[in-house]
């Protein structure tokens, strides 16, 4: 049930009638027809620009148009006026019937209520977190983890095949640092005194894998020249880190479908065909790159390198792909990596990457373009920087990291829950400050609160009717009195649970899980705002004494908010609390 796409079909069909009956010109496109809740709730119910779009390929005036629409609008029982607004809006009211079936399509649909057909037959690759396998999470994978995952439950609500996927960056220098700073934590291991180069990675979270390196070779690598035991190490490490990243994962409870690695790219050819693949469409080349611009670097060369024409799939300018002496760059293997996704036979693919990854927006898209010759859009979302704060302090480094506050740190602090919802309060390329006592504040200004406590509440309606004897499942309550629900502040709560189905969509379009945390917010307001207004007005409790019918009806409209604070909560990954404590 799609309140908004049901009252756009009316107005498409009946723009349709008017064709027939020559109202309008033929061959007209309704495709960027819209009805959507007016700016104004003083407006209306619902908003329309049909008659703004089609003036100008009908060659009218919009308020012609409007006037005229608004005229057979009428005439559908649904619609108790259409009024034309500025230069050809046109302002629809709904009778009240039509929100209180609202609470009856929740309570047929439950949390399935608002789920979408949007992306029904489309795949889509998300790739999320992908952190380098040499230590524990740090708060801004945190953020990353949790937005990328919100988003690909909220696609998965609006139905599109989603994959959830991991890039493991065990290819580079990077993890070569790791083994070393293992071997040092196993030559500790067996009493020897070590010290920690600069660059090396010095927490304590290695300690224990120095330890079960041990355990497993003895001392076989003591002493030894790097040459013996580096590559062994740090396979050993490498795994190490990710049962330890996929540990963390799962404390924020975040699964991932595939887990793809870096290092399975070298040597098996994988590389060399992407780059083929694009040299066969002339886009790969021998060539010299100008210097930056601005200040020239000290030591920049003029040297030939092989290139990506980057430039012609809306790069600024072209990207080396191979470094002079003949090793592969960075970018090399994202491409082959990305390569690998189009080859999959994903429709859409998005990446999630940090903010220090600005940079590397134009370049990724323009090889994803010139793989796939445009047909799979990439969409690069950057999660901006989190701030944390504790009794109105910066919250201080993990020893255990040794340089960074940890993902568990946060989760040990306030729980799954919390850590997610916050996240999302948020825009994704918004700076985050996250204050430890705050977030766990009983009021209305903290969000996860205020949503979990209409939650809560609506369970504590559940219960005292349970106590008194009024039956309240589902299948009870569908069949309740609705028209009872007549009050202006219980047709507003309807009204915007009215708007959930719509709120999906826009938000599986834009890519923005946040505009679900949004909604909730302001759902779980009204809820709070009708619950409030029962204490100076009893007619608008949710429990009438001796009146079981109307009760009944009131508890459907509770059980509504419940069921849509339950499916919103599900998309971000947050349990809905049952009862406050």
């Amino acid at each position: 049930m799609n309140l908004f796409a049901d009252i756009r079909a009316l107005v498409v069909a009946t723009l349709e009638q008017m064709v027939a009956q020559d109202a309008l010109p033929v061959d007209l496109s309704f495709d960027a027809i819209t009805v959507e809740p007016p700016r104004d709730a003083a407006h209306g119910d619902m908003a329309t620009n049909a008659a703004m779009v089609l003036a100008k390929p009908a060659g009218m005036k919009p308020r012609d148009i409007a006037e005229a629409l608004s005229t057979r609008l009428t005439a559908d029982e649904r619609i108790t006026s259409a009024e034309v607004a500025g230069p050809g809006f046109l302002n629809l009211r709904l009778a009240p019937s039509v929100w209180q079936q609202v609470a009856g399509g929740v309570l047929e649909a439950g949390t399935d209520f608002g789920r979408s057909a949007l992306g029904q037959g489309v795949s889509v690759n998300v790739e999320y977190v992908s952190a380098n396998p040499t230590g524990p999470l740090h708060v801004g994978h945190t953020r990353g983890a949790v937005f990328g995952d919100a988003l690909a439950s909220l696609l998965d609500y609006a139905g599109f095949d989603v994959t959830r996927e991991y890039y493991i960056n065990d290819g580079g220098a990077q993890v070569d640092v790791l083994a070393r700073s293992v071997y040092l934590r196993y030559l500790e291991a067996h009493g020897q005194e070590v010290a920690f180069p600069d660059g090396t990675y010095p927490g304590d979270y290695l300690i224990a894998v120095g330890e079960a390196l041990k355990d497993k070779v003895g001392d076989a690598y003591v002493d030894e020249d790097e040459s013996v035991w580096l590559e062994e190490v740090r396979d050993f490490a490498t795994d190490a880190m990710m049962d330890l990243i996929r540990a963390d994962l799962e404390a924020l409870g975040v699964e991932m479908d595939v887990f793809f690695s870096e290092k399975s790219l070298y040597g098996t050819g994988r590389i060399e065909a992407a780059l083929a693949d694009l040299e066969s469409k002339g886009l790969i080349y021998e060539g010299v790159l100008q210097p930056p611009k601005g200040k020239k670097p000290e030591d920049w060369e003029p040297r030939e390198q092989t290139l990506f024409k980057s430039t012609d799939h809306g790069d600024d300018v072209d990207r080396p792909v191979k470094k002079s002496d003949g090793g592969w760059t960075y970018f090399a293997p994202d491409i082959a990596y990305h390569y690998d996704k189009v080859q999959r036979g994903f429709d859409q693919l998005i990446d999630v990457f940090g903010a220090d990854h600005g940079g590397y927006v134009k370049r990724m898209k323009a090889a994803v373009s010139a793989l796939s010759e445009g047909r799979v859009p990439l969409d690069i979302k950057l999660t901006q920087l989190v701030k944390l704060f504790k009794n109105g302090e910066p919250f201080k480094m993990s020893k255990r990291a040794g340089t960074f506050v940890t993902l568990r740190d946060v989760v040990d602090q306030v729980g799954p829950d919390v850590t997610r919802f916050v996240m999302l309060t948020r825009k994704n390329d918004a700076m985050l400050d996250f204050d430890f006592d705050k977030v766990l504040e009983q009021s209305r200004e903290n969000p996860v609160f205020y949503v979990q406590y209409a939650h809560a509440r609506v369970s504590s309606v559940m219960r005292k009717a349970a106590e008194a004897g009024i039956a309240t499942d589902d299948a009870v309550l569908r069949q309740a009195d609705l028209t009872k629900l007549d009050h202006e502040a219980e047709l507003a709560l309807l009204r915007k649970l009215a708007e959930w189905p719509r709120l999906v969509e826009t938000a599986a379009r834009s890519n923005e899980p946040h505009r679900v945390a949004f909604y909730l917010y302001e759902l779980a307001g009204d809820f709070h705002g009708l619950w409030n207004r029962g204490n100076d007005t009893p007619a608008l409790r949710f429990l009438q004494e001796g009146d079981a019918a109307t009760s009944q009806a009131k508890i459907a409209l509770a059980r509504s908010v419940a069921i849509v604070i339950a499916a919103g909560l599900g998309i971000l990954g947050v349990t809905p609390a049952q009862e406050m404590r």
